[in-house]
């Protein structure tokens, strides 16, 4: 009976968090009201109560949600491209420039709308792990303006885009191998 009522919380949250999504894609983050999001969602406003307490709590759970999928994803792109620092800095800065142009909620956090700075030091530390485990011949000091450039490169690129995202991708990646590898590879 425990794990069916865990299953049910689990969709109870989820359904609120996808209606919670909604109601800020289309009205930002001022449009985030407790009847707004039990309406969008099909529950009674009690339940919602219930479940978080309060709008400040949903719209945590909410970024936590989105940036947790965000941070997964860029994973998987560099984990597709390990031992080919190039490309692996194209794939991940690509997805991240997507996203942003997909996803207001991703754009609002990396641009520090609600919470970015946050989003900005679990992105650096992501990328600093990745770049320590695939990247052994590149020293300690390229390797942190590396991670520096890659990750305040891209912030730049979704706040003021000047290319296409995969353009850009492919010169912060491009521009992200020659701080690397200062003298060449």
């Amino acid at each position: 009976m425990t794990r069916f009522r865990e299953s049910v919380r689990f969709l109870l949250r989820e359904q609120v968090l996808d209606a919670a999504y909604r109601v800020v894609a289309a009205e930002g983050w001022g449009g985030l009201r407790m009847t707004a999001i039990a309406r969008a969602a099909g529950i009674s406003r009690q339940t919602l109560y219930n479940e978080f307490g309060s709008k400040d709590a949903i719209g945590n759970a909410l970024v936590q949600r989105e940036l947790d999928g965000f941070l997964r994803g860029i994973q998987r792109e560099l984990d597709g491209h390990r031992g080919e620092l190039e490309a692996a800095a194209a794939a991940g800065v690509g997805y991240t420039l997507q996203q942003a142009a997909d996803n207001p909620l991703i754009k609002g956090v990396l641009v520090a709308e609600r919470g970015g700075e946050g989003a900005l030091l679990a992105s650096t530390a992501m990328v600093d792990a990745y770049a320590i485990e695939t990247w052994p011949d590149v020293d300690e000091e390229s390797r942190r303006l590396a991670v520096e450039t890659i990750v305040r490169l891209t912030v730049s690129h979704i706040v003021r885009p000047v290319a296409s995202p995969e353009e850009s991708a492919r010169r912060i990646a491009r521009i992200t191998a020659r701080t690397a590898y200062p003298g060449g590879r």
